[in-house]
């Protein structure tokens, strides 16, 4: 558990939390089906900060289509502000890999599912913030075993938005893109330094990054009260919200 002076919090809560301030009023924001931490996230932004906001969580109560294809045709019309993303890899280039590991494409050492549509939302969405709930080398590589989504294009290539943001339960990296690179723009309490760089298996920059900002009272009582219960009624989320909401 991590402490502030109000209250303790657990990763997946700051995780949550650190999601949810990256959603604006008057915007959509989206996220996959089964995104447990994003979804959280998005109804906590909604109850505090961002009434007006428009949510989109696929395969719930809170889609309004009734196939993805419409969802994509309302990102490639650059209607989408901010979209959640995650990764198996996610690399300095803020590359993500959901679809195998090992060197040779042909024969993997691992297969997954892969991502229906996160290419295409990547490029589409105004914004993307991804997020990974282990940072080890293991998750955070110099390069992606396979570019499952890009984070940075040619010029002449027609990108509507990109990366913004990779949140970790260590760290929040920023996208420059003027160096197309992640920049470590503020550490989580509770870790230093020197524990980021040892647990990233690429290059730190920006040591000069500040603390990140942590939950505060009315965030953590919002979660764990009105959000933790209302993911509990959509049934999809209610064994997930149950173990991890406090």
């Amino acid at each position: 558990m991590m402490t502030t002076n109000m209250n303790t919090y657990n990763p997946v809560e700051l995780m949550v939390v650190l999601l949810s301030r990256e959603v604006r009023d008057n915007e959509i924001s989206a996220c996959g089906a089964l995104s447990h931490i994003p979804a959280a996230g998005m109804l906590l932004a909604k109850e505090l900060h961002a009434r007006n906001a428009e949510l989109i969580i696929l395969n719930s109560i809170f889609n309004p289509f009734k196939t993805s294809r419409q969802f994509h045709y309302l990102a490639q019309r650059g209607e989408l502000g901010l979209f959640f993303v995650s990764g198996v890899q996610i690399d300095q280039y803020a590359n993500y890999n959901l679809h195998q590991l090992g060197p040779d494409h042909a024969q993997p050492d691992v297969r997954f599912p892969g991502g229906y549509g996160g290419g295409l939302i990547y490029y589409a969405a105004r914004r993307s913030v991804a997020f990974r709930t282990e940072h080890t080398k293991r998750s955070f590589v110099e390069n992606v075993d396979y570019i499952s989504a890009a984070g940075s294009s040619p010029e002449d290539t027609l990108r509507l938005g990109g990366p913004s943001k990779v949140i970790t339960p260590k760290v929040t990296f920023m996208f420059n893109r003027k160096t197309n690179r992640l920049e470590l723009e503020s550490i989580h309490a509770g870790f230093t330094l020197e524990e980021i760089v040892n647990n990233t298996g690429f290059a730190v920059s920006n040591e000069h990054a500040i603390q990140t900002a942590e939950p505060s009272e009315l965030e953590l009582y919002t979660l764990r009260n009105i959000v933790r219960q209302r993911m509990i009624n959509t049934n999809t989320y209610a064994k997930w919200a149950e173990n991890s909401l406090n």
